[in-house]
């Protein structure tokens, strides 16, 4: 998929991954995410499922309520959310119903992203950009369940 602004993509993917390593630090899934208008970060998350003990706490749900709430409003246009790893089903959902413009994600997902199902789930002007720092993205990831399994062997 091709970027529309690589500069500002790798920024703003950069600033996704600082999220997930808070995630990572809390033993969480280490999946971040900003949602970005007007070139300005107006909702970050990180995902939160085992802290809140909520299935439903992903970076891009905590990150999507946060930018609601920034704009007063649930209609999230002329936003983009970076996310380090392609949304999975529900949070492409939200993302619909955000009706967000542009969704931009690090690393695929094969097992549970979106576009495993379909990438209709995503409202119909939603344009979408993947690959965007996919290494560093992915690496975070790989480390994060070598790890889990490492601890599962002891």
């Amino acid at each position: 998929m091709i970027t529309e602004n690589l500069e500002a993509d790798n920024r703003f993917m950069t600033e996704a991954l600082r999220q997930a390593l808070m995630a990572y630090e809390e033993d969480e899934v280490p999946i971040g995410c900003v949602v970005v208008a007007n070139d300005r970060v107006i909702g970050k998350g990180y995902n939160q499922t085992q802290r809140l003990q909520d299935p439903t706490a992903h970076a891009e749900m905590i990150a999507i309520t946060a930018a609601s709430n920034s704009f007063d409003g649930k209609f999230l246009h002329g936003c983009t959310l970076y996310v380090t790893i392609e949304p999975c089903a529900m949070c492409a959902g939200a993302l619909h119903w955000s009706q967000i413009d542009r969704v931009v994600y690090g690393a695929p997902e094969p097992k549970t992203g979106f576009s495993r199902f379909t990438p209709t789930l995503l409202h119909s002007r939603t344009r979408v950009s993947g690959g965007i720092l996919e290494w560093d993205c992915r690496e975070l990831m790989q480390k994060f369940f070598a790890e889990k399994r490492k601890g599962a062997e002891k």
